[in-house]
């Protein structure tokens, strides 16, 4: 995320520029993405329901710019000696910060012309359940929590993670919870989708023998 002259000549030092080329390619690449979305549907007609939020992209940026401020400053970072432990912790969440951008990305596409800024319903409108939205409900904002949180882990940075949890997440869960409203009055099967696929997290499934 920033690169301060830093000598590359331990291990934790070339696994801190790891860590900081993969996530500004993460990032930068769900950037892209939205810039992508707004560029194509943004302006697009046939609107059969819609409601406003107070959540949107813009309020979301806003969110990214207070939790780089956190991380850019060190404010709330963990002064901890680095070891085996803490890098193997390091590059399970380096993972999954991977594995987030690649399920936004992919819910992106997959999601198509149905997307919108504000919470829409088109004329058009097609439910979306195949893919990463078989196993996460909201894939867009669930990878991006699974963003921010892995960051926060990887930076050591309990403030970045706590606004993540307090801030970023009942966020997220307020929008999506409308959008649901809005999707179970049009889909007849939407209620038991939610019934069977997790909101922000895969649910786990125990099979009886």
């Amino acid at each position: 995320m920033f690169l301060q002259n830093i000598t590359i000549d331990t291990p934790e030092k070339v696994l801190f520029l790891i860590d900081n080329i993969v996530i500004a390619v993460c990032f930068s690449a769900i950037v892209l993405a939205v810039l992508i979305d707004f560029n194509e549907f943004h302006q697009r007609s046939g609107t059969k329901k819609q409601k406003k939020s107070i959540v949107e992209t813009g309020t979301m940026f806003l969110f990214f710019s207070l939790f780089y401020l956190l991380v850019r400053f060190n404010v709330g970072e963990i002064e901890i000696r680095y070891n085996t432990a803490i890098m193997i912790v390091n590059i399970l969440f380096l993972s999954l910060l991977v594995v987030g951008s690649y399920v936004n990305i992919a819910g992106r596409l997959k999601l198509g012309k149905n997307w919108s800024n504000q919470i829409k319903i088109y004329s058009d409108h097609t439910f979306v359940s195949k893919g990463v939205y078989s196993f996460v409900r909201h894939p867009l904002y669930a990878s991006i929590i699974w963003m921010f949180l892995s960051a926060s882990i990887i930076f050591l940075n309990y403030a970045a993670f706590v606004a993540t949890l307090l801030v970023f997440i009942p966020f997220m869960y307020y929008r999506a919870k409308q959008e649901e409203t809005l999707l179970a009055s049009e889909f007849k099967n939407y209620k038991n989708y939610q019934m069977g696929v997790g909101m922000f997290f895969p649910k786990i499934k125990w099979h009886k023998n």
